[in-house]
């Protein structure tokens, strides 16, 4: 069908974890010829694009986000003829491709970091961020890890610091650094040379440092809570370390290479929660597409109120830059466990996943959302992000997020692997594998399918225009377009049944196909619990 905007306004872009997604190597671990076997089950689920984890050549120490070489794919998941076959493949079911690029910092096994870190003289000597110890021999300044402890490491063969926002094995490159922008922006391009169309930028508020190496303030209130005391990261204000102004020109280079090569697009990774103004400032034109903020992934409760109090604060104007929104990714527990509603209703978070989808912006559908899948429980023993091993047992790490998909119930490993996987899959995860849910017509898999198809049909849905209406917390309201196209949306996201009066919303006849349903009773419009509405404005006078 034809659209009025870009390909990625309004997009779904169906996230890929390929260690976890499908194995046909019998290693345990998912490759890329198993995302190119079920590219027809991504297509049927009425997505626009896929987004795939890193894939690059890597030791693993962060599975795949300590990158070694930034244009090699790790023999692991395949080969760059299997990426090349997988890009062509995708394209002909009508499927765009990101790929993660993770351009703030390298591993430390990287060909560059071996060269920089043997000298202060080389000619990669100042790529990646070094310092000279205090004169008592501690770090230059209180900069943290995000993953525990002080973000310098100590290097003897320069005796000086380097920087590692994450694990110690995860230098940061040096972006001060002319040279270092180009040699990434090289390595972008040989990805758009091959014909991905765009990229997922992690962490990409990361990418610049106070080159004064200025220590952070204390944060403006105490973390409240287990869910962010556990981490001594949450007790600075990070107004040094990352975020710095220099990123903007960095992205406006990224995004010059981008558009010289067409329809291309930028997902960026922004770092704060709350980063709403970082929002602004990353998707400001001639930067960043799409943007996405931790707004929902960390949330334990979603309402129609935060929903639309996030729209208006990110912006409605077509000038605005445009969200991604996501419930669901593979650093953050997955919606059917982490939210504290709901848990009557099987298969809530699928209303909370179309009304996302039928905002300004796009949306991030991470696998195994379609599934409803709740959060693995991994015990200790078993556990191997690091992240978590840090941190266990006040925080669980990402494992639990990342297991394998379950495609059929009844095989071994339920059809992911013909081996152990590298994560165990739970056994509350069978029953909500692929094939069951096929069978099943009110399966959330069904359900999810029915309406990202039928909504991908509704033009108005795709556009820029958003009127919200008045309603109570648990209910969203809200129209897309104008009176000559425009389409009434209702969503009710608690557990109770709601009525809204139809003197309220301008809401004319009902719109079908979607899966949702409602009961018009006089002058009210009720909703059972996790139902929805969609209806043609109708313009009164």
């Amino acid at each position: 069908m034809t659209h009025r905007h870009p390909w990625w306004h309004g997009a779904v872009i169906y996230q890929i974890y390929p260690r976890s997604f499908k194995d046909t190597s019998a290693d345990g671990v998912g490759d890329l010829k198993g995302i190119t076997e079920e590219l027809d089950y991504v297509a049927q689920l009425g997505v626009d694009a896929i987004w795939i984890s890193p894939f690059q050549k890597s030791p693993m120490k962060d599975y795949g986000y300590d990158v070694e070489d930034y244009v090699a794919v790790d023999p692991l998941f395949g080969t760059l003829d299997d990426v090349v076959r997988l890009i062509g493949e995708a394209h002909r079911r009508g499927l765009k491709v990101l790929m993660d690029q993770v351009l703030s910092h390298t591993s430390d096994q990287h060909a560059w970091f071996r060269e920089s870190r043997a000298s202060r003289t080389n000619a990669r000597a100042d790529w990646y961020v070094w310092a000279d110890p205090r004169p008592d021999g501690t770090p230059p300044n209180n900069w943290l890890s995000v993953f525990g402890g002080p973000s310098w490491q100590w290097e003897p063969r320069r005796n000086q610091y380097y920087l590692h926002n994450f694990l110690t094995t995860q230098p940061d490159l040096n972006y001060h650094n002319r040279a270092v922008q180009d040699a990434v922006l090289e390595a972008c391009r040989f990805w758009l040379d091959l014909g991905v169309d765009g990229f997922r930028l992690d962490v990409c508020a990361f990418y610049f440092h106070d080159a004064q190496l200025r220590d952070n303030p204390p944060a403006d209130t105490a973390p409240r809570g287990s869910a962010f005391n556990f981490n001594p990261y949450s007790f600075q204000k990070h107004v040094r370390d990352i975020g710095q102004p220099e990123n903007l020109g960095f992205l406006e280079r990224l995004r010059a290479l981008a558009d010289a090569y067409g329809d291309r697009v930028l997902l960026g990774e922004l770092n704060e929660s709350e980063g709403v103004q970082l929002h602004k400032q990353y998707t400001a034109p001639a930067r960043l597409h799409l943007a996405y903020g931790y707004w929902l992934l960390g949330a334990e409760q979603v309402n129609g109120t935060m929903i639309r109090e996030l729209v208006e604060q990110l912006g409605c104007r077509p000038t605005d830059g445009l969200p991604c929104w996501a419930l669901d990714n593979h650093d953050f527990m997955r919606a059917p466990t982490r939210l504290r509603q709901g848990r009557d209703h099987p298969d809530f978070t699928l209303t909370v996943l179309a009304a996302l989808s039928c905002l300004r912006g796009a949306l991030c559908l991470y696998q195994g959302s379609e599934l409803g899948l709740p959060e693995a429980d991994i015990p200790f023993e078993q556990l191997l992000d690091p992240y978590g091993r840090e941190f266990y047992p006040s925080f669980k790490g990402r494992d639990g997020a990342r297991t394998p998909m379950p495609w059929r119930e009844d095989e071994d490993h339920c059809g992911f692997s013909t081996v152990e996987p590298w994560l165990p899959i739970p056994p509350e995860h069978h029953h909500r594998s692929v094939d069951t849910q096929k069978r099943e017509p009110g399966s959330a898999l069904n359900r999810m399918r029915r309406f990202l198809n039928w909504r991908r049909q509704q033009p108005t849905l795709l556009g820029n225009d958003i009127t919200f209406h008045p309603a109570p917390d648990d209910l969203l309201v809200f129209q897309r377009g104008g009176d000559a196209d425009g389409v009434v949306c209702v969503f009710n996201l608690s557990d109770a049944v709601c009525e809204v009066a139809l003197s309220a919303i301008p809401l004319g006849d009902d719109l079908t196909g979607h899966g949702f349903g409602a009961t018009r009773r006089g002058d009210a419009l009720r909703l059972e619990p996790w139902a929805a509405h969609f209806g043609r404005v109708s313009v009164r006078h």
